[in-house]
């Protein structure tokens, strides 16, 4: 069951790849401030849309009964 279509699919890859990113390229120091972690852990928030883009199905369309993909 696929609700995104296309261009949505590649927004959310793109942008949680972007995200990810943050983990691997983020503080290579060893002393990490707080507002470091902060960024460090957001970095892994982009598992989210590179999930849901690459299977083509956002869990809250399907909750609000709407989608992209018509």
């Amino acid at each position: 069951m696929c609700n995104l279509n296309i261009s949505g699919q590649l927004i959310r890859i793109i942008f949680g790849l972007l995200l990810i990113a943050l983990v691997w390229l983020g503080p290579q120091t060893q002393l990490l401030t707080v507002e470091h972690m902060r960024q460090w852990y957001l970095g892994w928030l982009g598992l989210l849309p590179l999930i849901s883009g690459t299977v083509a199905f956002f869990p809250v369309y399907a909750i609000l009964g709407d989608g992209h993909k018509k």
